[in-house]
């Protein structure tokens, strides 16, 4: 069986990565208290060349989401022939707990992090994850 990929949708789907990101850590939305917790200066005196990286390569990564959140969602869709757009939400939703959930409170709790940042992070993992997959679902293969 081949995997069928519909690439406009990831591009879109990693297009809304950003935007999600940037809503989510905006200041007045988890930002602030995201910087307090990560001691984070995001951005205050970095070069134009390490910006440009840091955004590119997160682009990069964001891709990379989307393709395998694509791939597995069409393999999960003719697994379980509901509509595209509900295996593509529940793909996310158990690729997100099974993977990203619970390896950022692995990692976090070895940090002795707080526990609020560990459900800031996972739950703008989890919206990310949610977009990508409505995106990728509405526009189907």
């Amino acid at each position: 069986m081949s995997v069928e990929i519909n690439w406009l949708a990831v591009v879109l789907a990693a297009v809304s990565s950003m935007v999600v990101g940037s809503i989510w850590y905006a200041p007045k939305v988890f930002g602030n208290g995201w910087m307090k917790m990560t001691k984070s200066k995001m951005g205050k005196g970095a070069s134009a060349g390490k910006m440009a990286w840091m955004y590119g390569s997160v682009f990069v990564a964001s891709l990379v989401t989307a393709y395998i959140l694509a791939h597995v969602a069409f393999l999960s869709n003719r697994f379980f022939g509901h509509s595209y757009l509900i295996d593509a939400l529940s793909t996310a939703a158990w690729l997100w707990l099974g993977f990203t959930a619970t390896r950022l409170y692995v990692h976090d709790t070895f940090e002795e992090r707080r526990k609020l940042l560990t459900v800031v992070n996972a739950g703008h993992e989890l919206v990310t994850l949610l977009v990508m997959a409505l995106i990728i679902g509405f526009m189907g293969v």
